[in-house]
């Protein structure tokens, strides 16, 4: 810890400035101020397809596994009663600050950059109020700002947050992203956009403009919130969402409802996607029941698949499936303080239209044990299967899925 907390000092010192030749504090004094957290992930996954990129000399696919990894480290560096500079260094990938993928297939071992993805300051001075400028996380509800296991999305600008009796209010502008290389829209849209007259590339979403304002408070058991999102010359979005949680008798329940519009400045389509969630917990018993759906015209809900505008999956998702239903179904057992274990089917069903041929349906269904040893480590291991219908081939796409995964904490 204690060497955490150096190198997280000297980072910040370079980056923030937090001491200078005429003001210099003692570094063990400098270290009381600064607070490290962060995860180290390892992964493993293993699929094997009838259909994949992989193919041996029958042309059926070979196994594919990847080894993967993230470590992730943030630290907040206390600068004076007010402000707070705060940075975040990612061990991963240097496009999306998701995890360093290593083929075992095709692929030898090889070093994982350090990249810094968040440097920013925060403020504190206004009484209720939070501002945040500079490199940070895109904290809304179609993206993802920070996550140990996954893609991030990040932006420099400036973030107000402030409380306002019982509600919360949100502002936010960034005149530059991460969005042409992290998520999983607008790097899958088009490769050319032509919007007044000008052309776009994938690469050139991450310089335009974003604006988006929220806000959130809380009714009796009832959170409520509501977000607009305008991205020049891209997007405009808006989305609203509700999430109770209370109990009826001993069984502690929960139920969310949300609806997100997309509207894409270079189509007429309307993008929309709907969810309801419902979850139950009886003793060590749990179970989950949640289901989506698109609109026929377009099925854009989220920028990030892992984003709450999103119902996501293992292998199936329902963002971005045009005129699409997606139930998701769990049960799981806390079988010990330490150890879970949960069951999951997943069906997504797909319309037919535009070039489609028919109705599609493809499902997945996997057992995930997850076991954690203490409070700062543990993991999970889940084995299934994800049938696909009517791959690129014309053919079903039927495989077998499995993870490893482990995480630490500090």
């Amino acid at each position: 810890m204690k060497k955490f907390a150096k190198m997280s000092l000297v980072a910040a010192v370079a980056v923030a400035g937090l001491t200078t030749t005429s003001s210099a504090k003692a570094l063990e004094d400098a270290i009381k101020n600064v607070d490290v957290s962060g995860t180290v992930v390892y992964r493993y996954d293993d699929t094997n397809y009838d259909y994949q990129k992989s193919k041996n000399a029958n042309n059926r696919a070979d196994d594919a596994s990847k080894n993967k990894y993230k470590i992730a480290l943030t630290a907040k560096a206390k600068v004076n009663e007010d402000v707070t500079a705060v940075t975040r260094f990612i061990i991963g990938s240097n496009n999306d600050a998701g995890f360093a993928s290593l083929d075992t297939t095709n692929q030898g071992d090889s070093q994982v950059d350090v990249t810094l993805s968040q440097v920013y300051f925060s403020y504190t001075g206004l009484k209720n109020t939070t501002i945040n400028f500079g490199k940070q996380g895109l904290t809304t509800p179609w993206t993802v700002a920070i996550d140990a296991d996954g893609n991030e999305q990040t932006g420099t600008g400036i973030l107000a947050l402030t409380n306002v009796g019982p509600v919360t209010l949100a502002a936010a502008y960034f005149n530059q992203t991460n969005l042409g290389k992290s998520g999983d829209v607008l790097t899958k849209l088009n490769s050319t956009t032509t919007v007044g007259g000008v052309t776009t590339t994938n690469d050139d979403f991450g310089d335009k403009d974003i604006y988006t304002f929220g806000a959130m408070g809380n009714i009796g058991p009832v959170a409520l919130d509501a977000w607009y999102l305008d991205m020049e010359d891209v997007l405009d979005t808006y989305t609203i969402g509700a999430l109770a949680k209370f109990n009826v008798g001993d069984v502690k329940l929960s139920i969310g409802a949300r609806h997100t519009d997309v509207d894409l400045d270079n189509s007429s389509a309307d993008n929309t996607l709907t969810k309801v969630e419902l979850g139950a917990k009886f003793g060590i018993f749990g179970a989950n029941i949640n289901y989506g759906w698109t609109d026929e015209e377009g099925g854009i809900g989220a920028l990030d698949n892992s984003a709450k505008t999103n119902l996501d999956g293992w292998n199936l998702t329902l963002n971005n499936k045009r005129d699409a239903d997606f139930l998701m179904l769990s049960v799981d057992a806390q079988v010990l303080p330490s150890l879970n274990v949960a069951l999951k089917y997943n069906r997504l069903d797909q319309d037919k239209h535009g070039t489609m041929t028919e109705d599609l349906t493809d499902e997945e269904y996997y057992i995930q044990t997850s076991y954690q040893m203490s409070k700062n480590f543990g993991g999970y291991i889940r084995f299934g299967q994800t049938e696909i219908d009517r791959n690129g081939h014309g053919d079903d796409n039927d495989g077998t899925v499995g993870r490893l995964q482990v995480q630490y904490s500090f």
